[in-house]
């Protein structure tokens, strides 16, 4: 017969070994990664040829050419903005990004983002879909990569993204960095 003490070390030694398992975290790597640049220009009454989002909803007796007051409470703004490879707004697209953010909180700058990265170069064809919130205020945020079509098919992952560049509330350049997790 194995003793009592053999059994409580048994049973401390298979304790300890499920504990230390459980602790460690599984470290994945992308299956596919891509770095690129999306910039937003936004309608302002002056800007038309040059514009590639707009705004389409505001609150109560706003302006639909100019962002509402504090933190831009309850605008949409729909967008087709050029996607590049690099941070220059002339560079050549590869795609457009194409889609929806709304400013969601009255208490500081954050918005809800709904996009496509519709792809159509050399490198790359097929659309990546993204959704999320975005703390604008904070340096780099992640959103969630939540399918592809093309060469990015049931694609899976999360886009950290960075406010690369502003000028005033007319222009902003975002970069993208996506990790794909799950690739077909």
């Amino acid at each position: 017969m194995v003793s009592r003490r053999c059994r409580i070390a048994v049973f401390f030694l298979v304790m300890f070994l499920a504990a230390s398992n459980a602790r460690k975290i599984k470290q994945y790597k992308p299956c596919k990664e891509l770095v690129l640049y999306f910039h937003d220009v936004i309608y302002n009454g002056n800007n038309k040829d040059n514009a590639t989002s707009a705004i389409v909803a505001a609150p109560q007796e706003a302006n639909l050419t100019i962002l509402a007051g504090h933190f831009h409470f309850g605008n949409i703004a729909v967008f087709d903005d050029p996607i590049t490879l690099d941070n220059n707004f002339y560079s050549k697209p590869v795609g457009r990004a194409q889609g929806m953010y709304m400013y969601d909180s009255k208490k500081t700058f954050t918005a809800w983002l709904g996009f496509s990265f519709l792809l159509n170069s050399t490198h790359h064809q097929g659309s990546i879909n993204f959704i999320g919130a975005d703390p604008i205020m904070v340096k780099t945020r992640d959103i969630s990569v939540v399918s592809g079509t093309g060469d990015f098919f049931m694609h899976r992952g999360i886009a950290t993204i960075m406010t690369d560049a502003y000028e005033s509330e007319v222009y902003f350049r975002l970069r993208v960095d996506i990790k794909f997790y799950e690739c077909w």
